[in-house]
């Protein structure tokens, strides 16, 4: 795992002042080493730095081919790699290091741009064809890993992070339009809150030459069409499946030259990781689980159970609303986004131990939920669009309990308040709103007061949904699909990356700490794409096959678990503590009067009535606060304008 940051000027030199900005940047990417490459004509710059988890002794990079016409700066992980050096010198070529990172720069030797299907990982890279005078930059499947790019004067920009970008000299500014449709949960795959900033899109790569910057899709989702003969296999067979896919990708996730931990914060995904990888080791692995001070939001006892059914050691990390605030900006500055929620900081400082304890490689149990169906707003569209049959009213009465029973996910916004009439223009393109895009609109209709005029003189009679589906591939994707399928494929494209972000990449590589994910290798999410729609909801049981074939690794009180979604304890239920006495504060500010999107008199209305608030609605309106407090810390962190 490591930053990168790539120019590439169409006629001028770059400048390498730039180039060593951008990388200096990145210092907490990769504090092991730090190297640069510039062409001889002065027009491509490579930067790296590195933090050695392959190879400790000859990995650093850029890498260049045996004849010096290729170059490669990557971040993140190639698995398998063993097998496809072995292949590689079979046909002929002498590799340099024993890193994987070097198979991609001969795999792109001999297949060119179709090297992305013979890689398997977490991964963003930039090659540099001289021959060919061609850049070619791509990103993993799903996100994981980011790779941002800005057309700047005449040069192309790309780096692991927008503030490399930005420290390279790329002036920084709102994109209020990508606000606008963020805030309404809308996250377009290809962009930021950064004005001209552009990410290139999971499943997807970049080609640039002197005269033109083109993106392709590699790969995407596929799910099948509903009524096209498939092989149906029995559900024991499907069971057998996972398990067999997942303990591969978990076995190739503990291949690194320094000791692998765990995330574990008590669900079925991250003990099922856990317990998994505990089969595939002789020495106990370390845990690291996050301990809150809300009951409702601390796991403390479910990760306690898993680590004594997998015979691992473990670390809780005490986390209070004092630390939640003490760090809440850091974290914001590292993953560069606005957040719903203080889990940002609660895994900024998670990674911070990590650290501590002397790891730079866990695997995380990310993932799980957007493949098979574990958000309970996932079960809703089950029950809400899959009702062949069903009687009207008691599946009103499930509906009703089930809320009931997911407040945490209630108070996460993932669940609408009522089940109210869809919106109009999204249900007639898919013939249903997927549940998470309406709880979405209605915390958006709780927010429209506290916005500026000028703001809403601008964006509100703008059709966000229209925008926002303009973008994705209804035809080839969405269409003829089940309802569910249609929902986690809108979720993982958009969605997903931007939690890889607050969640992932952005916070663990704070310090310098590389998470895995099992379950998004691609292999594994093949196979599961096809499992029918009622094998991975079955009736109120979310997850049913993977809860299955995982049942050998979990201990019985993890098994029975309900869904609880990660999710800090809300600001609003400790209103004497310092995080919500940092939103207090914060909002009232002059900084925060210089923000754009919001009316600040409004806003202090709205913070007025807090102390007469239930605990419901105080629960309810904390992702409201969030995202002002987080668009306030980006303002001034990033010097927005």
């Amino acid at each position: 795992m490591c930053g990168i940051v790539a120019l590439f000027s169409r006629q001028e030199p770059i400048s390498e002042t730039s180039l060593k900005r951008g990388i200096d940047s990145l210092h907490h990417r990769g504090p092991d080493a730090q190297k640069f490459w510039i062409s001889d004509n002065g027009r491509v710059g490579l930067g790296h730095r590195r933090l050695s988890i392959i190879d400790l002794t000859s990995g650093d990079q850029p890498i260049s081919n045996q004849d010096d016409t290729l170059h490669i700066i990557a971040n993140g992980e190639f698995y398998d790699f063993e097998r496809i050096q072995q292949d590689l010198k079979q046909k002929g070529y002498n590799l340099r290091t024993h890193s994987d990172s070097e198979i991609a720069i001969h795999l792109y030797n001999e297949f060119g741009t179709q090297c992305l299907h013979h890689l398997r990982g977490e991964f963003a890279f930039v090659i540099w064809d001289e021959r060919n005078q061609t850049l070619f930059a791509a990103r993993d499947r799903f996100g994981i890993k980011p790779l941002y790019y800005t057309m700047h004067g005449d040069t192309l920009y790309l780096a692991s992070e927008v503030k490399a970008l930005l420290a390279a000299g790329v002036p920084a500014n709102w994109d209020h339009e990508f606000w606008f449709r963020a805030d309404l949960g809308l996250f377009s795959p290809d962009r930021t809150f950064f004005k001209n900033i552009y990410q290139v899109p999971p499943g997807h790569f970049l080609l640039a030459s002197d005269t033109n910057i083109q993106l392709h899709r590699y790969w995407d989702f596929d799910y099948p069409i509903t009524g096209d003969a498939q092989p149906q296999q029995s559900v024991e067979d499907y069971i057998e499946q996972v398990r067999h896919t997942l303990n591969e990708s978990v076995k190739l996730r503990l291949r690194a030259d320094v000791p692998v931990g765990c995330h574990l914060s008590g669900g079925i995904d991250s003990s099922a990781v856990l317990g998994i990888a505990a089969t595939h080791t002789t020495k106990p692995i370390t845990a690291f689980t996050l301990a809150f001070d809300h009951e409702d939001y601390n796991e403390e006892a479910f990760a306690r159970e898993a680590v004594a059914k997998a015979g691992a050691n473990h670390q809780i990390i005490p986390i209070t609303q004092s630390d939640l605030a003490e760090h809440f900006a850091d974290a914001i500055w590292h993953c560069e986004m606005v957040c719903i929620n203080a889990g940002a900081a609660a895994k900024y400082l998670l990674s911070r131990a990590v650290q501590n304890a002397g790891y730079k490689v866990v695997l995380t149990g990310e993932g799980a939920d957007e493949i098979f169906g574990g958000y309970v707003h996932f079960l809703m569209d089950m029950l809400r669009y899959n009702t062949k049959g069903q009687d009207e009213q008691t599946i009103k009465h499930i509906l009703e309990e089930l809320k009931r029973n997911n407040q945490v996910s209630a108070a996460a916004g993932f669940l609408p308040e009522e089940i109210s009439k869809p919106l109009a223009n999204v249900e007639r393109l898919l013939g249903f709103v997927p549940t998470w895009i309406e709880a979405n609109a209605k915390g958006y209709a709780k927010s429209i007061s506290l916005y500026s005029p000028a703001f809403m003189a601008h964006f509100g009679q703008q059709d966000a949904y229209r925008m926002f589906f303009n973008e994705i591939d209804v035809q080839g994707q969405l269409a003829k699909r089940e309802p569910v399928h249609q929902s986690l494929y809108l979720w993982s494209k958009t969605v997903l990356p931007y939690l890889f972000r607050i969640l992932g990449d952005g916070v663990e590589m704070a310090h310098s700490t590389e998470g895995r994910l099992p379950f998004l290798d691609h292999l594994v999410v093949e196979a599961v794409r096809n499992i029918p729609v009622s094998f991975k909801i079955r009736g109120m049981n979310v997850k049913y096959i993977l809860r299955e074939a995982v049942k050998p690794y979990l201990p019985d009180m993890v098994y029975n678990r309900k869904k609880h979604p990660f999710f800090a304890p809300p600001s609003t239920l400790k209103q004497s503590e310092p995080l919500h006495q940092l939103i207090q504060d914060t909002l009232r500010s002059s900084a925060f009067a210089s923000v754009p999107f919001y009316n600040q008199p409004a806003v202090i209305q709205f913070l007025d009535q807090i102390p007469e608030m239930n605990e419901s609605q105080l629960a309810s309106i904390d992702t409201t606060l969030m995202k002002m407090l987080s668009t306030c810390i980006l303002q001034e962190r990033f010097s927005l304008t």
